[in-house]
């Protein structure tokens, strides 16, 4: 009896299998840092885009402000209330609170209303530390002023209830304006509490900060929270215009653009505060602030470029030409701890401040 002989088949060697093993390993190995690296890539260009979106949004804001820093306002700004009888220096960045946002916060060179406050080294509420801020550690604010043109003001007659008294003014539609009539001075979006009013008739210019508010009237108390009404100084306050002939009225903006850092380890945060009202924040993430001005010595009539604290060595902010700014945001998506530090910046030419003829 014979015995099927069985048929030998084809198969793997051990070392052909650990060879095969190896190159496969090696494979997935290659392919694991490539779509490891894919990944990092991917993070590293969301990381930069949202830092550049958050950035030009910031900037985009503060250049529709600065570019309209001085309209409206009397060439060479306002000088707010002096003399015997005054309460010391008016204030800006401060809210109905009483909170004030930045250090350093009283208008310059004798209580002056420029449309440009460069803030140098005083960025930062409450002398804030921004431990991601690049050394030295230098952090600015600038405040912009300007009329709003949006709210016609001037389309109402303003009289005073009580000549020689600049505690409130009384407002009616002029005639000329009775078919199509401005917005009611206390609607929504018009005058609130805080704002700034500028006055202007033939006895001069002055400004008060609104303290009450009727549907035909605006009050400007003493002891108000930008110090800016002072009915006791002897001069350049509302009591000092009151009896002048053909009154105009315009809301003010004075728009102060500072840093401010967070409790419970809260990332920096740009913020924008208006006349007397509560800041709101502008974008997060925002470790560094600078500007510098390109500004004209009124001793040498030399154009000093990128001066970064003009009030600090005597020059006139009515004398800025163009305002330059330099943001460094951080970004908020963080891998592995690791986060992108990225600088934007512009330049804004000063169209409404004081002209300079380079020809004399």
């Amino acid at each position: 009896m014979k015995m099927a002989r069985q048929k030998s088949q084809p198969g793997f060697t051990l070392l052909e299998l650990m060879v095969a093993i190896s190159i496969g390993l090696l494979v997935v190995g290659a392919m694991t840092g490539l779509f490891k690296a894919g990944m990092e890539s991917a993070m590293l260009l969301t990381q930069r885009a949202e830092t550049q979106q958050n950035m030009r949004a910031a900037i985009d804001l503060m250049v529709k402000d600065i570019s309209m820093a001085g309209a409206g306002l009397p060439s060479g700004g306002i000088q707010l209330p002096t003399g015997n009888g005054n309460n010391g220096a008016s204030t800006y960045a401060c809210d109905q609170a009483g909170a004030c946002h930045v250090p350093g916060d009283t208008y310059p060179t004798g209580n002056y209303m420029y449309g440009v406050i460069p803030g140098y080294g005083n960025g930062v509420e409450a002398n804030g530390i921004v431990p991601a801020a690049p050394s030295p550690a230098i952090n600015d604010s600038i405040t912009s002023i300007y009329c709003d043109y949006n709210l016609p003001l001037w389309e109402y007659d303003v009289t005073f209830p009580t000549p020689g008294n600049g505690s409130a003014i009384a407002l009616v539609v002029d005639p000329a304006y009775i078919a199509t009539p401005p917005p009611a001075i206390n609607a929504p979006g018009a005058i609130q509490v805080g704002d700034l009013i500028m006055l202007s008739n033939s006895l001069g210019t002055a400004v008060g900060e609104v303290t009450s508010l009727t549907a035909t009237g605006i009050g400007f108390a003493d002891l108000d929270p930008l110090n800016i009404n002072q009915s006791g100084a002897a001069s350049n306050n509302i009591a000092s215009i009151s009896t002048g002939s053909n009154t105009i009225a315009y809301r003010l903006f004075a728009v102060t653009y500072y840093l401010t850092v967070p409790a419970n380890g809260e990332s920096p945060r740009l913020m924008r505060q208006v006349n007397g009202l509560s800041p709101v924040p502008v974008a997060d993430n925002i470790i560094n602030l600078q500007f510098s001005y390109d500004i004209y010595n009124s001793t040498t009539s030399a154009l000093e470029a990128n001066q970064p604290n003009p009030l600090g060595v005597g020059d006139s902010p009515n004398l800025m030409q163009k305002i330059n700014i330099v943001v460094m945001g951080q970004s908020m998506i963080n891998r592995g701890n690791r986060s992108q530090n990225l600088y934007l910046a512009t330049s804004v030419s000063a169209r409404n401040m004081a002209f300079r003829n380079r020809y004399q």
